[in-house]
């Protein structure tokens, strides 16, 4: 039954619109359109041929085939009967045309809108059209695919978020670890200056007090030479006084007293306090001094390129590869492929150098890398990637090239050497300055130091440091 009234609705759709009839005219070819349509249909042509076998029509004006009509009418009513339940509540499609109350059942590829099968069909024939069903179809699958990628950047943009927030903890543990280690070095700073300040003001003190022995002595002796001198002078005038006789028999005695080899008094050199001593180039002579408890790195190293896997020292000048990965942020700057960490300082222009103490750690590369370098994924250290270092593996030295390096004996500790003016990395023995390996290359960006740094296995060695030098 369903069959025969789908082939019933078939036979009594129009051609044009794809609907069923309304007022239906029949055309000498026999084929029939809604009255409406086929006058729209010939507007739009400019002549009165059929819509379908394009034969010309003798009628301007087809009378309307009532029996078509009534049947047509028939079968529309008990479609919409049948049809009622099913969309009740349901919102009513939009029609495409506010002439022709019509549903779309055609979309224009070209145009991207759908198309009002009576009155636009006609100015849509060297377009694409294709059913309404199959262009919903093919924009819903773009629009999954549109969707899709909305998610993938909503995940995107949510994993820079967790990072953001992972940076936002760790800024807050470098913050608390930073001021630990700020005040611990103040503190060493104002010990020494402390202990310095005592040390001085005891020196002070103590010469205060030797001095005022060494016045306290003199005065003394001075004390006992007036005494001395007061009763001789006693005595002379006493022998003054007396009569001719008596003096003349005391007079040799008298003479002898007056005539006192005691030499005249003198003042003491160097009896006051040597203030220049003390306060002469106070603050340079403690600067000096404070030289033996302070020392200057030429490289530090930065801790927000640093694999989770090293362990950096608090001064920041050696490092070690840990037993277990640390949680840091991936922040743009870190190295998370490989256990590699860049000095803090970049080099643009100039000579520079610094000595690297590597013992006996069985795996290391050291020199220096591009500002660029891919830090998240494969990269092999070499020049073509932007890195320009000496390797040691299993005792075995080689360059970024993969050419072996021949040396006197194992080595200690190494110089770096950077002139990026004339484009060359060199290595050296620092002992005795003998040479190692030069690369030489066109520099066109900032140039770090470079630190990638094995397992430490048995070895004795396992901090990486660079050598501190005297100020």
């Amino acid at each position: 039954m369903a069959e025969k009234l789908r082939l019933l609705e078939n036979f009594l759709s129009c051609h044009v619109c794809s609907e069923t009839f309304r007022d239906p005219v029949s055309l000498s070819c026999s084929h029939s359109f809604c009255s409406s349509c086929l006058q729209k249909f010939w507007e739009q042509t400019k002549n009165k041929n059929c819509p379908i076998c394009k034969r010309n029509s003798s009628k301007d004006h087809p009378f309307v085939n009532f029996t078509l009509k009534e049947l047509a009418d028939s079968v529309s009513g008990r479609k919409k009967s049948r049809s009622s339940e099913t969309e009740k509540g349901e919102k009513k499609l939009t029609v495409v045309c506010s002439k022709h109350e019509e549903v779309p059942k055609l979309f224009c590829v070209d145009e991207q809108r759908a198309v009002c099968p009576v009155c636009d069909f006609s100015l849509h024939q060297s377009h694409k059209v294709v059913p309404v069903e199959e262009a919903v179809s093919d924009l819903k699958e773009q629009l999954k695919s549109d969707l899709k990628s909305l998610q993938d950047k909503r995940n995107k943009y949510k994993q820079v978020e967790e990072t953001y927030n992972e940076m936002s903890e760790h800024m807050k543990k470098q913050l608390l670890s930073t001021e630990r280690q700020i005040r611990a070095e103040f503190n060493k700073l104002q010990q020494f200056l402390k202990e310095e300040e005592e040390s001085r003001l005891t020196a002070l003190r103590e010469e205060e007090e030797q001095k005022g022995r060494t016045i306290s002595r003199e005065m003394k002796m001075i004390e006992e030479q007036i005494s001395s001198l007061s009763d001789s002078i006693s005595a002379v005038e006493e022998e003054l006084q007396k009569h001719s006789v008596p003096f003349l028999s005391s007079y040799k005695d008298t003479q002898s007293r007056a005539q006192s080899s005691v030499s005249d008094p003198q003042l003491v050199s160097g009896a006051l306090i040597d203030v220049a001593k003390h306060l002469g180039n106070l603050s340079f002579r403690v600067w000096e001094k404070m030289k033996e408890k302070v020392h200057f790195s030429p490289v530090i190293l930065d801790s927000n390129t640093a694999s989770g896997w090293l362990y950096l020292s608090d001064d920041l000048t050696s490092v070690r590869n840990g037993d277990t990965k640390q949680q840091l942020p991936d922040n743009p700057e870190r190295n998370t492929k490989y256990p590699a960490v860049f000095g803090s300082e970049g080099f643009s222009s100039g000579k520079h150098s610094w000595e690297v103490e590597v013992g006996d750690h069985p795996e290391w590369n050291v020199g220096l890398v591009k500002e660029s370098v891919d830090r998240k994924g494969e990269c092999s250290a070499s020049p073509e990637y932007g890195i320009w270092c000496l390797f040691h593996r299993s005792g075995k030295y080689t360059n970024g090239v993969s050419q072996t390096v021949t040396v006197k004996k194992s080595l200690q500790r190494i110089r770096v050497q950077l002139d990026y003016d004339r484009g060359e990395v060199s290595f050296y023995h620092p002992e005795d300055m003998t040479h190692i390996y030069t690369h030489r290359d066109t520099f066109t960006e900032k140039l770090f130091p470079y630190f990638n740094i094995g397992k430490a296995g048995n070895a004795k060695t396992s901090d990486i440091k660079i050598c501190q030098t005297e100020i």
